[in-house]
């Protein structure tokens, strides 16, 4: 296949055009402003890369028609490509990449708009970015939503919408390498969420895998872009991606937590336990 061929959008979509080249933008401008070492950016890059290319190019063709293509497109959307880029820190980067007006109506706004304050503290809330993240993965795998969702091509929008701003929002908590405050997870929660999301994910990998029959008949009904692969061959290999690949990126996240949760506790940057003073303490006695 023509690789500049391959490299055209399946579908064209300018808003997603133009928000890959706005954080591309401000990142590069952000550079000028902050050091930015050479593995950091090479982090944003690569998984800026890998995200366009999942959802901006002819893969939306096969992601459409093939199972397992569609499940390695949204190991990609929602955890390895949003991993990699919050793994760069790009926040601090991308907000000095803003001309200085708009840096300082989003400062005040943060300080004094009730709307911005609430939505960003939806957008770390610290139980339901992690809750929203397993429903991204659950929720568009039941078979019923599914099968619209392949079909309607803004239902199919939304849903790679979806994941990559849940999975953004949750790799952005779990690799935070602040205390708690001003992180707005605890060193322990980073590391126990994971647990929490990559259960369920394995499970649901395993039901799909050991399932005997056809549980997503859209794909035979759009036509397998590969010849050579039975509806249950395409869905035990869909499956397993969710059961291994993306387990181990989930356990990855979880020894990224536990090296900051370690190196913070080093330094003597966890918030110590309360203590009782002595004199309360001698008259309980």
């Amino acid at each position: 296949m023509d690789v500049l061929a391959w490299l055209q959008p399946w579908e064209f979509s300018p808003a997603l055009v133009l928000a890959f080249a706005a954080s591309a933008w401000l990142f590069l401008r952000g550079r000028r402003v902050h050091h930015v070492g050479a593995v950091r950016q090479s982090l944003f890059w690569i998984g800026w890369v890998m995200l366009y290319l999942s959802m901006h190019t002819q893969l939306d063709y096969y992601a459409e028609r093939m199972f397992f293509i569609h499940r390695l497109q949204h190991l990609v959307l929602h955890h390895l490509g949003p991993l990699l880029v919050m793994g760069a820190y790009p926040g601090q980067v991308m907000r000095a990449g803003l001309p200085l007006a708009w840096r300082t109506r989003l400062a005040a706004a943060r300080r004094t708009s009730g709307p911005v304050r609430a939505l960003e503290a939806l957008a770390t809330h610290r139980f339901l970015v992690p809750l929203l993240f397993l429903l991204m993965v659950l929720v568009w795998l039941e078979p019923t939503v599914q099968f619209y969702s392949m079909l309607d091509w803004r239902l199919y929008r939304l849903m790679n919408w979806a994941v990559v701003i849940t999975g953004l929002m949750y790799w952005n908590l779990i690799l935070d390498r602040r205390p708690h405050p001003p992180a707005a997870m605890a060193p322990g929660g980073r590391i126990f969420s994971p647990v929490f999301t990559m259960a369920p994910q394995m499970v649901a990998g395993a039901v799909i895998v050991f399932s005997e029959h056809d549980l997503y008949p859209v794909f035979d009904l759009c036509g397998r872009a590969l010849p050579g692969f039975s509806a249950l061959d395409d869905q035990v290999i869909g499956g397993l991606i969710m059961w291994v690949p993306a387990g181990l990126i989930e356990t990855f996240g979880l020894l990224v937590a536990l090296g900051t949760l370690m190196r913070l506790s080093a330094r003597n940057r966890l918030p110590q336990p309360r203590r009782r003073p002595a004199g309360r303490s001698a008259r309980a006695a």
